[in-house]
């Protein structure tokens, strides 16, 4: 059993590492925490490479570890590697997964252009893969996919659905040839979402919390929709909005 004491060995400096967006870029890795996050990572996909444990903390009996590597570590160390206030004492390193934009196929899509909040990117992954959603397509500008409050957020759906990144212009694009609908989201120039009929195929496009969806992308949807306010808001959280649209279009 392997055991580490001090948060200065080379191994935790190279976890602690997998906090930064430029180490995970460059090594193609990221960190996960906590027992859940952990569980599904195990049971989903062959993604995790090492298990961090603390000392004293126990493994629970269904974990699917094959011959993946555990590690005990001290609570300093789990302290040092912890993106949270409050660790639960396991961690694991896994390997970012990779998909192909060209070679992948699915019905219904949510679209993100440059959601740039991190909880609300990782809710709306969470939402889009209860909502049985085939892919989560991520545009420039968005947040980073690995960062630790995006998976967080997941709650481990991002181990559920894939997440691609592509050219939004150029994906809409494809969409459209393949007679998939694209529905964005507008407060103006668009029509009441309960107008839209439901559909077996679309994409939902929706946008930055401030900005909301790029005028351009806008101009090549097939529809805009809108969500009507009632209160004296003057707009819905991104992830909401996208939660009462992805349920209303889908047949």
């Amino acid at each position: 059993m392997k055991y580490i004491e001090s948060s200065k060995n080379p191994q935790v400096k190279q976890w602690k590492k997998l906090l930064t967006k430029k180490d995970r870029d460059k090594t193609g890795k990221f960190l996960i925490e906590g027992f859940h996050l952990v569980e599904e990572a195990l049971k989903e996909t062959n993604l995790v490479t090492e298990v961090i444990v603390q000392e004293n903390v126990e493994l629970p009996i269904g974990f699917q570890l094959n011959d993946i590597e555990v590690i005990y570590v001290s609570k300093d160390v789990m302290k040092s590697i912890s993106d949270t206030e409050a660790p639960q004492g396991i961690a694991a390193v896994c390997e970012q997964p990779s998909y192909q934009v060209e070679d992948f196929s699915g019905k219904q899509f949510l679209l993100a252009d440059a959601v740039q909040d991190p909880g609300n990117l990782g809710t709306m992954i969470r939402t889009a893969d209860a909502a049985g959603m085939d892919a989560v397509v991520l545009g420039e500008g968005s947040a980073d996919l690995f960062n630790p409050k995006v998976i967080r957020s997941t709650q481990g759906s991002l181990f559920h659905i894939p997440v691609l990144k592509a050219d939004l212009t150029h994906f809409i694009a494809q969409l459209k040839e393949q007679g998939i609908p694209v529905y964005g989201t507008s407060l103006e120039h668009a029509d009441p979402f309960e107008e839209a009929e439901k559909q077996d195929k679309f994409a939902l496009l929706v946008g930055n919390e401030g900005k909301g969806v790029d005028k351009q992308l806008l101009a090549a949807t097939d529809k805009n929709l809108f969500i009507p306010i009632f209160g004296r808001s003057e707009s819905l959280n991104v992830a909401v909005a996208a939660g009462i649209l992805l349920y209303h279009l889908k047949k």
